[in-house]
């Protein structure tokens, strides 16, 4: 948590002290329950981007810790992801992996087991990407971050599931919606109450997980990969209509995002620039998004220098 004199006025910073969560950021997870109810009747959960591990801790004192027999605690399931470690939690199973790559989707179904009455029944998510400044650019990182995140839940859900992400709120959420509402019954945008009044973001709090027909579950990821071919590698004319439009909103293909975001060659050398002289931000991550950021540059004729990568 953060140390400044602004978090220490914080009222939701005080608490989290006193009440032993590892960020303040734990209360956004209880205050989006109190308003839809995300934990009635799970067991089995996911936290994806999960450290510091708040957000974990907060499923673990809803779902682990008030089972009262062995029995019951051994029904509830909890993992967490991130690519950092992080210190233990009662009853939460960490998997330190990247949600971008389907070992990590295999590895939590090999924990929940076989069979859809076996899969989570609840993911949540509260990553974000570091910021550039560019507002722009950081929203169309944070939503890359959602469908990630979102297709990696189609993988890991049970029917009926739910699922919750940050994501940057802006005025136009009639596309986030559409996309959204692909996969699931109910929709909401919430911010709650312990978001600070000054932050940009919100959450989507989604609930009655449907695969549509014909869909096959398969990882995402629009930095990284070529959405046609991922899509035509399942075989099904579902995913070919269905995930170029899920990565960029595009129904007749995917075009690209940055082009369609108009930003300068200015500033995507910046965002380049800061995100892979970052050194708390994952080489993994640095990796994947770099092979955006080139296929960019040499479509922009931008001269590429590789002394810019740190490792």
């Amino acid at each position: 948590m953060g140390k400044t004199s602004k978090d220490k006025r914080d009222v939701y910073y005080r608490q989290a002290k006193e009440e032993g969560w590892r960020a303040r950021s734990a209360f956004k997870l209880l205050h989006i329950h109190e308003q839809f109810s995300i934990f009635d009747g799970v067991q089995r959960a996911v936290d994806l981007c999960a450290a510091p591990g708040s957000w974990s801790q907060v499923l673990s004192r809803k779902l682990f810790e008030p089972c009262q027999t062995d029995d019951e605690k051994l029904a509830v399931k909890i993992i967490a992801v991130d690519l950092q470690a992080m210190a233990p939690i009662p009853g939460v199973l960490q998997i330190q992996g990247d949600i971008t790559q389907e070992s990590t989707a295999e590895a939590i179904i090999a924990h929940f087991g076989s069979g859809d009455d076996q899969k989570a029944q609840l993911v949540v998510c509260d990553g974000a990407p570091d910021v550039t400044g560019f507002h722009e650019m950081d929203e169309y990182m944070q939503n890359q971050l959602i469908v990630s995140a979102l297709s990696l839940a189609t993988c890991v859900l049970e029917p009926g599931g739910k699922f919750v992400a940050k994501i940057f709120n802006v005025t136009e959420n009639d596309l986030l919606e559409t996309q959204m509402r692909t996969f699931f019954k109910h929709f909401h945008i919430y911010k709650p109450p312990s978001s600070r009044p000054s932050s940009y973001e919100a959450f989507v709090v989604c609930s009655d997980f449907r695969l549509p027909a014909g869909y096959i579950p398969q990882i995402i990821n629009p930095v990284r990969d070529n959405i046609r071919e991922i899509a035509m590698k399942t075989g099904s004319e579902v995913n070919q209509r269905l995930v170029p439009y899920i990565a960029c909103g595009d129904l007749n293909g995917c075009r690209s995002v940055v082009n369609k975001l108009e930003f300068t060659d200015k500033q995507i050398e910046l965002a380049y620039d800061g995100l892979m002289n970052d050194p708390d931000f994952p080489d993994a991550v640095k990796a994947s998004l770099e092979i955006g950021f080139i296929a960019e540059f040499n479509k922009r004729n931008i001269p590429f220098v590789c002394t810019h990568s740190l490792w």
